[in-house]
């Protein structure tokens, strides 16, 4: 597995496997088996995903299983936006932590810069994020956490959150894929030594999915011999872009890992970044003040 080092010193994969809708511990057993068995080292959650539990319950078992122990997988989680704020930030954290059944995460995230059930223009979402961000740098002092970012922040959010802080961010996750190329926030990221770790590199789950079914990325995948999926994935890769395919289908886990046996030419990453359309398929956090 090929890692990126962090601001922090530390090391992260640059694939790990998302979990998002990934629930029930049947499934989630499945899912990390064969998670496990292909390599990949990094397992990314959320509080509002609902499954830290089964993780951590399979976890115990798998590692083991597998012959690795909690320091061989690197574990991240985000705060809810419904946890928002100095002190909830906190109890939030640690409940992660108790629910994955380890002493400590590699990541922690603030998944979203707003606070649930505020306007979008609501002064409050700056108050709030601040007041988590200053319980993280805690938690990170404490050994808690081994590192802390955001997820779903803006260039403008990024920016008022260091001026306001000691810590910056060591990862900013954020959707961006071919048709939704975020360079705003690539940009800052390199000024800041801040990683950008993507999520939806693969569109939505529909069965229209747009990324996938794109003729372009259709035709590079036909002509290496490669899915979709892994074309797409390839191209973030070979950007330095971290990736978090997510899949309960066992041989689409195994591809979408399979991904450093081939390059992509530079017409190809052009050809691929020219179908930027500004397109979200998740949420867009514009409105978010």
């Amino acid at each position: 597995m090929k890692c990126v080092k962090l601001n922090t010193g530390s090391s992260m994969p640059l694939i790990g496997l998302g979990t998002f809708k990934i629930r029930g511990s049947n499934t989630v057993d499945e899912v990390l088996e064969a998670a496990l068995s292909a390599g990949y080292r990094l397992i990314d959650t959320a509080s509002v995903y609902r499954n830290e539990e089964d993780i951590g319950n399979s976890l115990k078992v798998l590692l083991p299983k597998h012959g690795l122990t909690r320091e061989d997988v690197f574990i991240t989680s985000k705060l809810a936006p419904r946890d928002q704020g100095a002190g909830a930030c906190r109890a939030a954290c640690l409940q992660s932590i108790a629910r994955l059944q380890c002493t400590y995460l590699d990541l922690f995230l603030i998944h979203w810069p707003g606070t649930q059930k505020l306007r979008p223009e609501d002064p409050r979402h700056r108050e709030n994020r601040l007041g988590s961000w200053t319980d993280m740098e805690q938690l990170l002092a404490e050994g808690k956490v081994k590192a802390i970012g955001v997820s779903n922040f803006l260039e403008r959010h990024l920016k008022d959150l260091v001026a306001s802080c000691k810590t910056v961010p060591a990862v900013l996750q954020t959707e961006f894929h071919p048709h939704l190329i975020q360079q705003d926030e690539l940009d800052w990221c390199g000024k800041y030594d801040v990683h950008l770790q993507a999520y939806s590199s693969l569109g939505t789950s529909a069965a229209d999915n747009k990324l996938l079914s794109d003729p372009v990325v259709r035709k590079i995948a036909g002509d290496l011999d490669k899915t979709p999926a892994q074309v797409l994935l390839r191209w973030a890769i070979q950007q330095g872009i971290g990736v978090l395919p997510k899949s309960t289908n066992p041989q689409h886990i195994k591809e979408n890992i399979d991904i450093f046996d081939f390059s992509l030419t530079e017409e190809d990453m052009s050809r691929l970044t020219g179908l930027h359309t500004g397109t979200h398929y998740c949420w867009n956090p514009d409105s978010v003040v």
